[in-house]
Formats: structure tokens, C-alpha cells, sequence
């Protein structure tokens, strides 16, 4: 049977399956288009562009994408920063019934070589700034064409806003082989051929970084990204007239769906930021009236962190909310003390397009994955006999929806190796460990690899974190193992202070307090107090590169 235990809680306003629109996620673009030509679907640094406009833009791309040989089902590399740009290329790719391949603005020559290789893609539009990392590929790889973006091209010019450097610097304009401007590919007036991907053809191929070995592709046809696109819609209760700000990366599933691809099908506004800049996240939500706002807890502690966040309007928001990793009570508390609005969190992986899970508006849980959404099937197992939890039992989540990859890029034993079958259906394991409570909500205990094994005590350095947090001398913390003689693994945390408690509180002051928290099992007794902790280009703390670094020194 179904898991239907969260439907007691379901939002009353929305029903429990949706129909999910019979074609391309290119076409909710010209749908939108022709709704709504002069509504503006992106501001880009106080630059508007309506409908109509990326549209054209986006017809004209995929024409000169074709005219290079581009063809159906080929991959394309998308490898630029948050802008205009970003959204005219992929849905051009689209467009040109080709698969998106959205690269890591953070990867450079080795891991660039691996995606072509991978994708056999001989085309990318890249960024300007990006483009010197990948042009030596045009001589040792298949690639052959690279289209240059220059992000200053899309902004007003009289702009007060602060500018990240890639944003402000002058337009691309050099004269190499192989490598064309962004412009000159839009004059060249290619008009493309006949849109024929549909529902079961493949879109999108985001890498997941995983844990082990070089990153996987993790398939994605039209109707899986179609899927979030439209649940997202729905579940916010997206309109026309909402105004999205995009603050995480587009080439993260969670950006791409929340803050791009839904908004298009919803034909509402995008108020896009190359970079994080808690300044101008404040400004931006108070000229242009902002509704939603989807984050991460970093860009949430930072943005709280502004001594001047009470000079700006916020009033417009009417949700804030994300993923990634579970926001600290005590931060989600100062948020909604600041907007009134309760953080809603949700959880998804690039496997699954974005979300599988989201709070309720109406009634989230703090620090809680939320329920399954439309369609959605979800389970807990026993991560060795795969059998089925029940209420309160941890185990590892499994999900079954349209949402889901089809598979991991050229890998069919690890494809196979991702999915289990229960009363019928293919369910993905997402190596994430959990379990849901008697009404259906869903929460994150860990990843499966991360738990620290203490002297045989399982401590999930989530939970450590979670209660860390609550030092008010402790901006931010990562905990990871460290080997242990006696132990095999003990706890360490690697803490960023507040400017307050720098040169005010020791290691002592942090192991004293931790005891009056926490079990004795779970106080790290190790503690490294750094200006900064290494993240991801969606925010994400990068536990896995500290882990490493601690065990090779100690080993």
C-alpha cells in the first residue's frame, strides 16, 4: 500500500495528485510568452526582461545551437553564474530538443575534461569569466564550439547596486577559434527547426558530486523536470504575480527548479543574483517587492547577521523556506521574529529533480524534511535487509515518483544498484538515513557514511550541529570524526565564532557548555576554531573535504 499517513496534514487547498502537462518544459516558456508578453520574467541587476523578449532570445540561441549541428538528444554543456544568460541557454538546449548538462562554475580543467568525455557534448555556452578554464579542451577534447557570455551586457547601466566582479567586467570581445560571443550568435538570425522533444525524451543531466569516485550524471527526462517544476508551483501557491528571488546557483536542482523553472511555468518574475551579497538580497527584496525566497542556512545566518537588515522593507515575503541541510531552531526563530513567516524546508537530491518532500505552509515542523508531495511514495527501510520501518524506526528513505531519475549516466550497475523494488514499484535509495513520525512528516537523521562511531555510540553529526547552534557565541560549526587510539573515531567540531565571542571563548568555554547539552557520547572533544568553513557553490558546508583533510593528517 501506498504511504498515505501524511494525508491527515495535507494543505486542504491543494489536491494529492497532479497531471503534469503532456510536453516539454520548453513549452511552459512559450506558453508564458504568449499569456503574458510584457510581464517581466527576469530583473537582472535592475535590468527588466519581459516574456516576449527571453523568448526571442531563447528561439534565436537555439537556432544558432542547431546551426553548429546540435540535434536531438545531444548534450550541451552549460557551465556560467546566475544571469539572464543562463536561463536564455538552457531553455534554447531545450529549445533545440538537446539535454541540458549544468556544470559547476566551481570545476576547472580535469573535472571540465571528464563531462565532455562523459557527455560526449561538442558544444558549451560558458560564462565569461569560465570560458579560460574550458578552451583549452577545444584542442585535447571533442569539444569544438564554445558560445561567451558576458553578464554585463544584461544589467541597467545605471544601476546603484553592488556588483560582484564578473558582473561588472567589460564585455568579452577577443577573436579565438572556436569561440564566439553571446551576441554575435543571437545576430546571426538562425531560426531553429521544429520543437519535437516530449515527455519521455531526456532534458536535463545534473552531475551529483556523490561520495565515492567522479561525479554522476543523473538522467532527467521533460517530465521529470516538469514534475518539480509544477509541484513547486502548486505547493507555494505561485501566481502571476509572484516575485521570485534567486539566490541559489541555477546548476543546483534546487535553483533550477524553485527559482527558474517553476517561476517560468507560473509566467511570474525572477529577480536573479550572480553571488550571495546579504546587502543587496535586502535591497532587492524591498525594491521589488519579493514573495518567496528560497535559501540555505548559511545565506539565512549571514543574511540575520546584517547589522543593517532592520533598515529594509521586508513586508512583501510570503515564504521563505529551502533545503540542503536542516535550519537551526534558534536561526529559524530570529527569521520569522524578523518576517513572521516560519521557515518551510523541503528535501530532494539531484536524483530526484528537487524536491520529494516539503513542510506544509500551514503546519511545518522545525528542522523536519516536511511529507511527501503529489505523487510521491515514500518509505523507510532497513538499510541491509531493505525492510520496511515504521513510525520513529530510523532506516534509509526511499522514494517512488515522476520526479525521479531514470538512471545514472553510462552507469547501468550503479543504476541498477540505486533502486529497490517494493510492492511493485522502482524506489530510489537516497543514502540519507531518517524516519517519519505518526503523522507522516519526514526528518533527516543523516547520510548514511557520515554517522561518527564513537566507542560503538552512533552520533549523527547533524543532531551535534543542530545543538551547537544554540551557543550564542557560535556562528557557524561542522562536526566531523577524528581518528581515536582508544575511541576508533571521536568528535570534533570545527566552529566559526561571532565577531563577539572571537578572543573571548576557548575550547574550554565550548566542551563545558556542549556537557550541559548534549549526551557525553556526542560532545566533541576536539574543537578548531577557523575564520572560515570550506562550501559549496550552493552553501552547502562541506563536511566531506574536512573529514578527508583530518584523517590524512592523522594518519
Amino acid at each position: 500500500m501506498p504511504f498515505t499517513r501524511h494525508y491527515a496534514v495535507w494543505p486542504r487547498e491543494l489536491p494529492k495528485s497532479l497531471a503534469l502537462p503532456r510536453t516539454s518544459v520548453f513549452t511552459n516558456l512559450e506558453i508564458s510568452a504568449r499569456r503574458y508578453p510584457d510581464r517581466n520574467a527576469i530583473v537582472f541587476y535592475d535590468a527588466p526582461m519581459t516574456y516576449s523578449q527571453l523568448f526571442r532570445e531563447v528561439e534565436a540561441m537555439a537556432g544558432y545551437l542547431q546551426a553548429l549541428g546540435v540535434a536531438k538528444g545531444d548534450r550541451v554543456l552549460l557551465y556560467m553564474q546566475n544571469s539572464p544568460q543562463y536561463v536564455i541557454a538552457y531553455y534554447a538546449i531545450l529549445r533545440a530538443d538537446a539535454v541540458v548538462i549544468p556544470i559547476n562554475p566551481m570545476n576547472r580543467a580535469a573535472e571540465l575534461e571528464h563531462f565532455v568525455a562523459d557527455t560526449g557534448a561538442n558544444v558549451c555556452l560558458a560564462g565569461q569569466e569560465l570560458a579560460g578554464f574550458i578552451a583549452p579542451l577545444l584542442e585535447t577534447t571533442d569539444l569544438n564550439h564554445i558560445v561567451v557570455a558576458s553578464y554585463s551586457s544584461y544589467i541597467a547601466p545605471d544601476t546603484d547596486l553592488a556588483l560582484p566582479a564578473e558582473v561588472a567586467a567589460p564585455a568579452w570581445s577577443e577573436d579565438l577559434a572556436g569561440m564566439v560571443s553571446w551576441e554575435q550568435a543571437l545576430a546571426e538570425g538562425h531560426a531553429p527547426s521544429a520543437h519535437t522533444a516530449g515527455p519521455a525524451d531526456l532534458a536535463v543531466i545534473p552531475y551529483s558530486s556523490g561520495t565515492t569516485g567522479a561525479p554522476k550524471g543523473c538522467v532527467h527526462t521533460h517530465r521529470s523536470v516538469m514534475a518539480t517544476a509544477v509541484h513547486r508551483a502548486f505547493w507555494n501557491l505561485s501566481t502571476a504575480s509572484t516575485v521570485q528571488l534567486a539566490t541559489l546557483p541555477f546548476f543546483h536542482v534546487t535553483g533550477m527548479t524553485g527559482s527558474m523553472n517553476s517561476p517560468i511555468y507560473s509566467g511570474s518574475t525572477t529577480v536573479i543574483m550572480t553571488r550571495w551579497e546579504r546587502t543587496t538580497a535586502a535591497r532587492l527584496i524591498e525594491r521589488y517587492k519579493v514573495t518567496g525566497w528560497t535559501n540555505i542556512v548559511t545565506m539565512a545566518v549571514d543574511f540575520l547577521s546584517n547589522p543593517d537588515i532592520g533598515r529594509y522593507d521586508l513586508s512583501s515575503l510570503t515564504t521563505i523556506g529551502g533545503g540542503g541541510a536542516a535550519m537551526p531552531e534558534a536561526v529559524a526563530a530570529k527569521l520569522k521574529t524578523m518576517t513572521g513567516l516560519d521557515y518551510i524546508e523541503g528535501y530532494g537530491l539531484s536524483e530526484t529533480m528537487a524536491a520529494t518532500h516539503i513542510n506544509p505552509s500551514n503546519r511545518p515542523k522545525p528542522q523536519c524534511l516536511g511529507i511527501p508531495v503529489f505523487d510521491v511514495d515514500s518509505r523507510i527501510v532497513d538499510v541491509d535487509t531493505l525492510q520496511e520501518k515504521g513510525p520513529g524506526e530510523t532506516g534509509e528513505i526511499v522514494s517512488s515518483g515522476p520526479q525521479v531519475t531514470i538512471g545514472y549516466w553510462n552507469r547501468p550497475a550503479e543504476t541498477e544498484a540505486a533502486f529497490v523494488e517494493i510492492d511493485g514499484k522502482q524506489f530510489f535509495r537516497t543514502g540519507d538515513l531518517g524516519y517519519y513520525d505518526e503523522e507522516g512528516y519526514f526528518f533527516m537523521v543523516d547520510r548514511v557514511k557520515r554517522m561518527i562511531n564513537a566507542s560503538g555510540y552512533k552520533v549523527w553529526p547533524s543532531e551535534v550541529e543542530g545543538l551547537m547552534y544554540r551557543h550564542p557565541g557560535i556562528h557557524e560549526v561542522c562536526i566531523i570524526s577524528s581518528p581515536d587510539p582508544k575511541r576508533g573515531e571521536t568528535v570534533k567540531a570545527c566552529i566559526v565564532l561571532t565577531p563577539e565571542a572571537e578572543g573571548k571563548t576557548s575550547e574550554e568555554d565550548i566542551i563545558a557548555w556542549c556537557k550541559e547539552q548534549m549526551a557525553a557520547y556526542k560532545i566533541p572533544t576536539l574543537i578548531d576554531f577557523v575564520d572560515q568553513l570550506p562550501k559549496s557553490p550552493t552553501g552547502k558546508l562541506m563536511w566531506r573535504a574536512l573529514q578527508e583533510e583530518e584523517w590524512e593528517a592523522k594518519s
